[in-house]
């Protein structure tokens, strides 16, 4: 009856504890794929998010100054002072250095308005997809490594 009892108080053996660690590490095995993909897919979602912003802070910058910003510095936040043409502050200042959530973002003017691409950081680690769009507000995608482009699938 002793043995039974001190046994108890033992614990677990090691073979019990490894047995456990085997079945923690397969199904972390399993989930973290999942989660890698499920990251990568928010990225994404936010690029178009911020690609959006840059359509309106766009519009916004034509409507105040009488052209589109050539760069996304321009409508990014001044460094010192007010406001103005060189630095309009109407998007955040990460997304104005050109990059935000895992993508690389530029902006630049054609002789129709302008265009905005998005391309990741470290492609199939931050994302999949390269965005496109322009003052057409449309937004294009690309399954690759290689931009979009305005001849690229619209995303729906």
């Amino acid at each position: 009856m002793r043995r039974v009892q001190d046994r108890r108080r033992r614990g677990f053996s090691l073979i019990e504890l490894l047995i456990v660690i085997a079945i923690i590490l397969v199904i972390a095995a399993i989930a973290a794929p999942k989660l890698n993909n499920a990251r990568m897919h928010s990225q994404e979602m936010a690029a178009i998010r911020q690609i959006n912003t840059v359509h309106t802070a766009q519009t916004q910058y034509f409507s105040q100054f009488g052209k589109f910003a050539e760069n996304l510095a321009q409508l990014g936040p001044p460094a010192s002072g007010n406001a103005g043409p060189a630095a309009s502050d109407l998007i955040p200042g990460d997304l104005a250095l050109g990059q935000k959530t895992g993508y690389i973002f530029t902006v630049a003017i054609t002789k129709e308005g302008y265009t905005v691409t998005a391309v990741p950081q470290a492609f199939n680690n931050t994302g999949r997809r390269t965005f496109f769009s322009d003052q057409s507000l449309v937004i294009r995608e690309n399954w690759g490594a290689e931009p979009a482009t305005v001849a690229s699938k619209e995303i729906k």
